[in-house]
């Protein structure tokens, strides 16, 4: 608006609200129907849909948007507003009908009339600026006269905010999210501190707070500039690079860096570290040694060492056998088997039985699975205990637990051992916003637990599993130490490995090079820092194409529509790739793919999200854990039902995802939950097999080729690896090991250094915050995919 409040600066619409088609109650999105009264937009007539982010608004009110025409591909011209304004009744019969609508609960007509005889045309105003003036209303009780100034407050408070906020640079959708934060504050919160937005809003960063402190005079040194600099680089370097501490000179040069690129003045090192030492008077960050952890990873690191240490103090199970009856039993088991044990394998199976928690890692191809089998079968006999669930009742649990980090990865844990596995979330009872039910108070219930995939698994969910054990429980974790380390911070599985204070079993002879793998072969050369010799001979399972960056899309695309016209589907061949834009990205693949495995077609139907289309049929990839409905980030699904919000009482589009039979309905305002899978990143593959993977490898990733990356992808192939790109790239990633070493202490903790007594009474802290692959591919080799 001009500065006389007039509306010449901004397009506008003015009018009536006809109806209102939808509206979401979580984020306050509206579709609405507007009688045009007065508009800046020549080509707009009678009526108009407007879209934005609003109360819910009554019908036959009139208010003016402020925004811009758009062209929906669907619905077609909009009008998006990102302010409103409500256009008060001036009249007295006006505001009678105003005040008595459906937004002023319990006020009725006569009420209403009550309401402007006594205080005059200037009613609402005078209500707004001083709600006591109600008191002097005959006939008003107290409890009618908070209501009405409260939902006028509300009403009127929530448009001046939207129109605050957008002055401030806010979007409609971002403005929205602020004021359900901080509701009637909202402004006065702003003012007097914008940077803790980073840490109250989801979206909000350092960078938009500053932007905004700086507009109403917080610069420079600030402390609370300070203060927010500190704590969002702490954060974005567990969530980033998934570091549990800065050392304090790394945190000062990042920080000088962060506030000195704001051209608001030169920032001293000693004020950033004057910051420090009060965040760490504070408890908002923990500064021990020259570290400076935030609080929630620091307690959770000492929880992981502090349980890790409680579990292995146990030494009933050392002798619990003697050697002759282990022995015997495993002889048993190999005739009942029909398998031949390694020495290595043997006595991993031995020290798994006679310690009190142990760990298993090896690569590919070394009997992880045999070994995690034979101890379960092992552990039932020589505890004279039977492995079916039917001879168990709620009172009498089953004694043998199984875990994994993912869907995927218990599931095949499952179909190895013939035994349930869930993931550990729901082992521990994940509900939310409320954490976990099970924890030291209210332990899982269990004599032995194998945990696979320990190498996803971060601190944070480290530390929830082991609080969460009861005492004389026997724990094994598995793993493969040269995986890609857990999204999230910490790297648990090679600190538990390192600090060489825990029983540890690495196996490492290949057992299954039996059977010409020659991918396993790859898998274990690129381990050792070497590049295949025949890298780019085919051989019967894998072969390398080689292409540019601007090649792959075709190269991709030829492989998989040979495939398919094989009769292999989506869920067949999984693509693979470390980074989502770009020519070789994910994005971009993913928009390919769909095209080949699931095209446009008349009769199937399809939705709209931002520039995604998703289609019935579409493969796709679960990104945030919902355990409420047993689906977990990585677990991947199909596209089974798409319903149109005109054809659902809650006038909402939705897409119902089948993830091995579990359906999960969501609507539009969760679509953020999934992507297209047909193309994913490495980290989201972990835990998983595949009978085909497609990896392109080219210089134009240069970022995040690292030897750990490669081999994670590699190993993810069971039967066949068509590598296509540039040679150079992926010799490149093997032999680059930057960037993998991430900073944490739990293997110095484990390793003799003794816990902080004070903090060993201390709550542990935490935020909170496939079918099996034969496929019938006997005989066939990557060169019938090209």
């Amino acid at each position: 608006m001009a500065k006389d409040g007039s509306l010449e600066s901004e397009k506008y619409i003015k009018g009536e609200v006809k109806a209102v088609f939808f509206y979401n109650e979580q984020n306050h999105y509206s579709v609405l129907r507007v009688q045009v009264l007065e508009t800046t937009e020549a080509q707009i007539e009678k009526d108009v849909t407007v879209t934005g982010y609003f109360p819910l608004f009554e019908e036959e009110e009139t208010y003016t948007f402020f925004g811009k025409m758009t062209n929906h591909p669907k619905f077609g011209e909009q009008f998006q507003a990102t302010h409103f304004r409500k256009e008060l009744p001036t009249t007295k019969e006006g505001i009678i009908h105003y005040l008595s609508g459906d937004l002023f609960k319990g006020i009725g007509k006569k009420t209403a009339q009550s309401v402007v005889e006594h205080l005059g045309e200037n009613a609402i105003s005078k209500i707004l600026q001083n709600p006591s003036v109600l008191d002097s209303v005959p006939k008003l009780n107290s409890e009618k006269a908070k209501a009405l100034s409260a939902a006028l407050k509300q009403h009127q408070g929530l448009e001046q905010v939207m129109i605050s906020l957008n002055s401030y640079g806010f979007g409609p959708q971002l403005s929205m999210k602020i004021y359900q934060a901080y509701q009637d504050q909202t402004i006065e919160k702003i003012k007097d501190n914008p940077y803790q937005l980073v840490q109250d809003i989801q979206g909000i960063g350092f960078a938009k707070a500053d932007e905004l402190g700086e507009q109403i005079g917080i610069y420079g040194n600030n402390p609370e500039r300070l203060k927010a600099a500190i704590l969002y680089i702490l954060e974005q370097a567990s969530l980033q690079e998934g570091h549990v501490y800065l050392t304090v000179g790394q945190l000062q040069e990042k920080a000088k860096q962060l506030l000195d690129q704001a051209n608001q003045g030169i920032v001293l090192n000693e004020d950033i570290l004057q910051s420090v030492s009060r965040l760490s008077d504070s408890k908002d960050v923990i500064l021990d040694e020259e570290k400076v952890y935030m609080p929630a990873l620091y307690y959770a690191e000492q929880g992981v060492a502090r349980h890790l240490k409680r579990i292995s103090s146990q030494t009933e199970y050392e002798d619990a056998f003697p050697e002759s009856e282990f022995l015997l039993s495993l002889g048993s088991l190999e005739e009942r088997m029909n398998v031949q044990y390694a020495p290595s394998q043997r006595d991993a199976i031995r020290k798994a039985l006679m310690s009190p928690i142990m760990l298993l890692t090896g690569g590919p191809g070394t009997g992880k699975t045999t070994v995690i089998k034979g101890i379960v079968e092992l552990y039932a006999d020589l505890h004279g205990i039977s492995l079916d669930q039917k001879e168990y009742k709620k009172d009498n649990p089953f004694p043998v637990l199984l875990a994994a980090p993912t869907g995927r990865a218990a599931k095949r844990m499952s179909e190895a051992t013939g035994l349930p596995a869930v993931t550990i979330h729901r082992l521990l009872g994940w509900n939310g916003a409320e954490g976990f039910d099970h924890n030291e108070d209210q332990p899982i219930s269990g004599k032995l637990l194998i945990v696979d995939e320990v190498s996803m698994v971060d601190i944070w969910l480290a530390n929830s599993l082991l609080k969460a054990l009861p005492e004389h429980i026997q724990l094994i974790m598995v793993g493969d130490e040269d995986q890609l380390p857990s999204v999230g911070p910490g790297q648990v599985l090679r600190d538990m490995l390192s600090s060489d204070s825990l029983p540890a079993a690495r196996l490492t002879d290949i057992y299954r090079q039996a059977e010409g793998s020659s991918i396993i072969e790859m898998a274990h050369d690129i381990k050792n820092g070497k590049v295949t010799e025949n890298l780019l001979s085919p051989t019967p399972d894998r072969s390398f194409i080689r292409c540019g960056t601007q090649q792959i899309s075709d190269v991709v695309k030829k492989v998989i529509v040979n495939a398919r016209n094989k009769g292999y589907t989506a869920r067949d061949i999984q693509v693979l790739a470390p980074m989502y834009k770009g020519g070789a990205g994910i994005d971009m693949l993913n928009k390919l793919l769909q095209e080949i495995f699931n095209p446009p077609h008349h009769k199937k139907r399809e939705l709209a999200f931002g520039d995604v289309v998703y289609r019935n049929g579409d493969k796709v990839l679960q990104l945030v854990n919902q355990p409420e409905s047993n689906v977990f980030n990585g677990d991947m699904g199909e596209i089974v039902s798409i319903f149109y919000a005109k054809e659902n009482t809650e006038k909402e589009d939705m897409i119902v995802i089948s993830f091995e039979g579990n359906e999960v309905t969501y609507t539009k305002q969760d679509f953020n939950q999934f992507t297209h899978a047909y193309c994913c990143s490495i980290h989201k593959s972990q835990g998983s097999e595949f009978p085909i993977v497609v990896l392109p490898v080219v210089k134009s990733y240069y970022r995040m080729l690292r030897r750990n990356l490669i081999y994670t992808a590699i190993t993810r192939s069971k039967q066949f690896l068509i590598l296509c790109g540039e040679p150079d790239a992926f010799q490149r990633g093997i032999q680059s090991r930057e960037g993998i070493e991430r900073q944490t202490t739990l293997a110095a903790k484990l390793s003799g250094e003794s816990l902080n007594t004070e903090l060993q009474t201390l709550q542990d802290e935490l935020p909170f915050s496939i079918q099996d692959a034969n496929i019938g591919m006997e005989g066939v080799t990557p060169f019938d995919f090209m």
